[in-house]
């Protein structure tokens, strides 16, 4: 009686009545029909295609019957699970991206244990990643510095769907360095120009033929136009009484910094240019 007197029991049992009618009516109706066969038609294999034609029609209408008995549950209940996917999505969001960076690492073969790495501004020696993190041991900062800050970074793998990767690898002999000379317009700026290219060229002059044909290898195996690495010195106006002098060499890898600081302590040293040039 209790069930009876809820609305949402009664439903439900009026549901199942209905879902055992339409049950025993395809089952009757299957027997009738196979039987009507068996006795009207002779030829085996065509009562058989009948049977299975049958059988495939009686089954759709069955499931067609049952959806629309149990439409308004169904639909509850897709609804709940929409609703409960959506909340674990959101709930597990970061994982999820961090998974999926994980893939994109993995597929593109981004790097491996031992490169080192800039991924945003963090720079450093990849020690260990998993699924979800990447842990670097860190560089001092600028990208000429070989030296580790002893500090290490955890870094979120999901960074990996948005930020680009730079590696820097010790499989590749020569890599181009570019560093930054600021110095004031006092009329000099030919000499000091001169003195940074001459000390450019003074410190790669011992590997710069192997550094060119690098280059050429290079461009031969990606099927690009060669470019050169000879040491070069652009002029970009900062202020009405500053420019930067952006210098560009050919390294090994491993000696940035040690080329990049022979070149400013010869541009230091020369012609008192000193004092011309701004706070490094």
């Amino acid at each position: 009686m209790e069930l009876l007197q809820d609305p949402l029991s009664a439903r439900t049992i009026i549901k199942l009545v209905a879902s055992l009618v339409v049950l025993l009516l395809v089952l009757v109706t299957r027997s009738l029909m196979a039987r009507t066969l068996y006795r009207r038609v002779e030829a085996p294999e065509l009562r058989r295609r009948w049977l299975t034609n049958i059988r495939n029609a009686l089954f759709v209408l069955f499931v067609l019957a049952i959806v629309s008995i149990w439409a308004d549950t169904i639909q509850t209940f897709t609804v709940s699970i929409i609703a409960v996917a959506v909340a674990l999505v959101i709930a597990t969001k970061e994982l999820l991206m961090c998974l999926l960076g994980s893939i994109v690492r993995a597929a593109g073969d981004s790097f491996a244990l031992g490169d080192r790495v800039e991924i945003a501004t963090h720079r450093g020696d990849v020690v260990d990643h998993n699924l979800l993190t990447t842990v670097l041991l860190e560089l001092a900062s600028g990208t000429a510095s070989q030296k580790h800050t002893g500090r290490t970074i955890t870094l979120p793998n999901s960074l990996f769907l948005t930020t680009p990767v730079t590696k820097e690898s010790s499989a590749t002999p020569y890599s181009l360095h570019v560093f930054v000379v600021p110095v004031r317009l006092d009329g000099r700026l030919e000499s000091h120009v001169q003195t940074l290219l001459d000390a450019a060229n003074a410190a790669c002059a011992p590997f710069l033929e192997d550094a060119r044909r690098h280059w050429k290898r290079l461009a031969s195996l990606h099927e690009v136009t060669p470019s050169s690495p000879d040491p070069h010195v652009d002029i970009n106006l900062v202020y009405a009484d500053q420019v930067d002098l952006s210098v560009r060499i050919p390294s090994p890898t491993g000696r940035q910094a040690e080329l990049q600081e022979a070149i400013v302590k010869r541009l230091l040293t020369a012609n008192g240019a000193e004092r011309s040039l701004t706070d490094l």
